[in-house]
């Protein structure tokens, strides 16, 4: 079956009232830098629909892009046609021809309603069609093949499977923020859960060469690669972390070091989000799941900026987290064993109930220099998913 469109649905952008129609374009946006290597492409947008026109271009490879797309509730591949009903009825013959003895029901909708038949008309006449040419049979409560038939004023469509869509809202249409990406398995299901909120990302992560080695960086990397699928390219910056981190176990006694590095990390955390007007911190913090992550942890850490910090996973406990991690593709990386700067520093007895005066007591010495030179420092890359050649900064 030779199919030439995509009928794609949109989720929640039926909610979006009068700034639906920005969303519709920001969803068009994204759907055609997900889908650029593919040069004979055409889109039309609807107001409750848009349509992808194949022009030859294989339909499975359109299709498994389209699945990173958020703000896309569903999708179909199908046949546009004239509105002749022999047609209509020919093309739906050769859809359940290639699925001989499955069950089918025919589901004709009308918007063109000076059709000369009626829907229960159209999904009488070609479920005979195919009936008398098929092995298939008509199960109304339980098909395996839906068969939807969309008449409308210029034309009719003609499609036979559903695919689920990533749902959300269009990468880019909340804002911009900044993800603390480490390499482990909750920051990238941080990262994915930012953008189905429509939230587009960058990436920021502190590495401590010689303790860490270029495959973890490497591996960060990859994992930003996979996360480019839902936007289109990641900006990563890499933080080089090793002077400032050194620094912290002179001056911080044994249960504090955490505590103190990741407040260093927050504070260049905002300075880098300014400068690429990101508007917001994201990691991938969960409530109670290590020490650094307590509620007095995070108050002692958060106060030292004044922007917000989101935290998509903080409910979540750790299989949920990893049950995402494999549906994104993430988890396999993740559990790669090469150490990031947090666990290779990490203490024996990291203190849970931390306070802000006894964090500021382990911080008297001239962190703000280093701070700066570390953001002068960063390296950013700006990776693709399709593998190419990333541009360094």
């Amino acid at each position: 079956m030779e199919y030439n469109h995509i009928l794609v649905r949109f989720g929640e952008l039926s909610t979006k009232g009068k700034n639906k129609k920005d969303f519709i374009v920001r969803l068009r946006n994204n759907a055609k830098n997900a889908l650029n290597d593919f040069p004979n492409l055409k889109f039309e947008t609807m107001h409750d629909r848009m349509f992808v026109i194949l022009h030859g271009e294989d339909k499975d490879a359109v299709c498994e892009r389209l699945q990173h797309v958020f703000g896309i509730h569903s999708f179909s591949p199908a046949v546009k046609s004239s509105k002749d009903i022999e047609e209509i009825a020919c093309i739906a013959l050769e859809m359940m021809q290639e699925n001989e003895g499955c069950t089918f029901k025919v589901d004709a909708r009308r918007s063109d309603k000076s059709y000369p038949m009626n829907s229960d008309e159209i999904n009488r006449y070609v479920a005979t069609k195919i009936l008398k040419n098929t092995t298939c049979k008509v199960n109304v409560r339980q098909p395996d093949i839906r068969l939807q038939i969309e008449i409308r004023p210029d034309c009719a469509y003609v499609l036979s499977k559903v695919i689920m869509g990533a749902g959300g809202y269009p990468v880019g249409a909340g804002g911009k923020a900044l993800v603390m990406l480490s390499g482990g398995i909750d920051s990238p299901v941080a990262s994915y859960l930012t953008m189905k909120r429509g939230i587009e990302i960058e990436c920021i992560h502190y590495a401590s060469p010689p303790y860490t080695s270029d495959r973890a960086k490497q591996k960060v990397i990859d994992l930003a690669r996979k996360l480019a699928r839902y936007q289109g390219r990641v900006k990563l910056h890499i933080v080089p972390f090793t002077d400032i981190q050194l620094e912290i176990y002179k001056h911080a006694s044994e249960s504090y070091p955490i505590t103190i590095m990741r407040r260093m990390m927050y504070r260049i955390g905002q300075r880098v989000a300014e400068k690429n007007n990101c508007k917001a911190l994201v990691n991938g913090e969960s409530v109670g799941q290590v020490a650094s992550q307590t509620l007095e942890s995070m108050d002692t850490i958060n106060c030292v900026v004044d922007i917000p910090v989101l935290r998509p996973v903080v409910t979540y406990d750790k299989l949920e987290i990893i049950d995402v991690a494999k549906k994104i593709d993430t988890y396999e990386l993740s559990i790669q064993p090469f150490e990031d700067c947090c666990t290779i520093f990490t203490p024996k007895n990291p203190v849970t109930k931390p306070t802000r005066k006894r964090a500021e007591s382990f911080e008297r010495w001239d962190y703000e220099k280093m701070i700066e030179d570390c953001v002068n420092a960063t390296e950013t890359i700006v990776i693709y998913p399709q593998n190419e050649n990333e541009d360094l900064f």
